[in-house]
């Protein structure tokens, strides 16, 4: 191999080495910074490791906001209709911060309730967060599936035999 080629074979891995520690130190850097989304379910299940920061998305449930006078701390629920978490929160609150909305709030796991950093809230009447519409679409089937699971067997007798008595149909249609 002449030196010429030998140089730009040299050149060519200190391009790709350098490359890949600048790729691996950006990826680094990022992981530091990802919070991932999880529903009351997810928590409640254990999916969340203890000391990371995630983003708990669901609907503030209604009747639970508690807020101390005299400051800004306000403790209330997120549920995804499954499961309710508690939030505590010490800072101001959006505006469209209200009971029966969507809201999404970021920060860690300490004695058992979420303490927010960040607390964010639905803008409109139509919108819903992809991530927090997915997270209770999932408990959803969750809880279709453990129902399924727990309910109750009726031995040997045919699968018809307990199903519930058909509708009442005549000749106009079904009642």
């Amino acid at each position: 191999m002449n030196p010429t080629r030998q140089r730009r074979l040299w050149m060519a891995l200190l391009v790709l080495l350098a490359a890949s520690v600048g790729g691996g130190l950006i990826v680094w850097a990022l992981q530091r910074n990802v919070t991932f989304l999880h529903s009351p379910t997810a928590v409640r299940d254990g999916q969340v490791p203890e000391d990371a920061r995630f983003r708990l998305g669901g609907v503030l449930l209604e009747g639970s906001v508690k807020r101390e006078t005299g400051s800004l701390r306000v403790a209330f629920e997120v549920t995804d209709r499954f499961n309710n978490y508690p939030v505590v929160y010490d800072g101001i609150l959006p505006d469209m911060f209200r009971e029966g909305t969507s809201v999404i709030a970021t920060g860690r796991i300490r004695d058992g309730q979420l303490v927010a950093d960040e607390v964010l809230a639905k803008h409109d009447e139509q919108y819903m967060p992809k991530e927090v519409a997915d997270a209770i679409a999932a408990a959803k089937e969750q809880g279709e599936a453990k129902a399924a699971a727990d309910a109750p067997t009726y031995g040997d007798a045919p699968p018809d035999a307990a199903a519930p008595p058909a509708e009442a149909t005549t000749s106009g249609g079904t009642y």
